[in-house]
This record gives structure tokens, C-alpha cells and sequence, in this order.
């Protein structure tokens, strides 16, 4: 299944992160939404990934954008990655249970491996998707990039 096409609604999910706190898409309306999915916490890359969005929250909030740090962990992992990665403003969202769900409505779910590809998703303030790049699994997203698209969008 591809990853979601440019120009379709982004689908609507609830879920936790690593504060226990519920994470609503729709809550966010009026605000661009950077979902910005790694395969699974506690490795390098994907360290790397989360570190950047939350170096960088000042220059979301002048974009007017909330980052997500999405990945299919359970909240106790995603809680203890925080803490050792001391994130301090990105929530980190997860897609655990029912396993993957929102990761699969993004056509972003690898089934046999179990966890997701990395990719960055920009939903609009209308909930829009606008923006979509998937990543190699070992390929580090480049945070300019990012947030240039983010600006263009």
C-alpha cells in the first residue's frame, strides 16, 4: 500500500503519548501538523529524528506547526526515550495498539516488519494532507528540508 497521496484528507486518529496525554489530529485544526514517523525508538537515526524536531520547536511555532514524533513504541518506551533523550516540547505519539492502526490509514505500515517507514507527513490546518516524504529506513531526514516544506506549504 503507498503512503498517502497529496490532496487527501489526512485521517483522524486519537491517540497517546509518552505523558499519557490523548493526541487528537483534529484538536490541532488551524495549525499545520508535522507528522513525523520512525520506525521504532531507541535507535540512532531515529534518535537523531526526534532530537532535531525538538532542537528546532521555536522555528515550528513561527510556521505555525505542531510536530509530532509518531511511532508505533507503547507509551512506557516512549516515556523512558524521552526522558533519556531529555524532549522536552515534541510529543511523542504512539500507534501501539491496535498495533500500527494509524500508521496502516497512512499507507505507512510495514506489515512483515511490524512498525512503520520513516516518513514525514504535512497535514494543513484543514486537515489536508500537503506534503508527504518517505524515507530510507537508515536515511535521516534533513530538518531544513523539512521545514522549507513546511514554509511552502
Amino acid at each position: 500500500m503507498p503512503a498517502i497521496e497529496v490532496g487527501s484528507l489526512a485521517p483522524e486518529f486519537s491517540l497517546k503519548d509518552h505523558h499519557k496525554e490523548n493526541i487528537t489530529l483534529s484538536a490541532y485544526r488551524g495549525k499545520k501538523v508535522l507528522l513525523s514517523w520512525h520506525p521504532v525508538a531507541f535507535t540512532s537515526v531515529c534518535t537523531d529524528q526526534m532530537r532535531a524536531l525538538d532542537a528546532n520547536w521555536e522555528r515550528f511555532q513561527e510556521l505555525n506547526t505542531v510536530p509530532l514524533g509518531m511511532s508505533v513504541d507503547s507509551t512506557a518506551c516512549k516515556a523512558a526515550w524521552a526522558a533519556v533523550l531529555s524532549i522536552s516540547h515534541v510529543p511523542l505519539v504512539c500507534d501501539f495498539w491496535p498495533h500500527g492502526q494509524v500508521a496502516t490509514a497512512y499507507g505507512i505500515f510495514i506489515d512483515k516488519l511490524g512498525l512503520s517507514e520513516r516518513a514525514n507527513i504535512l497535514v494543513d490546518e484543514a486537515g489536508q494532507v500537503v506534503w508527504v516524504k518517505v524515507y530510507p529506513m537508515k536515511q535521516l531526514p534533513d530538518i531544513e528540508e523539512v521545514l522549507a516544506a513546511i514554509a511552502g506549504n
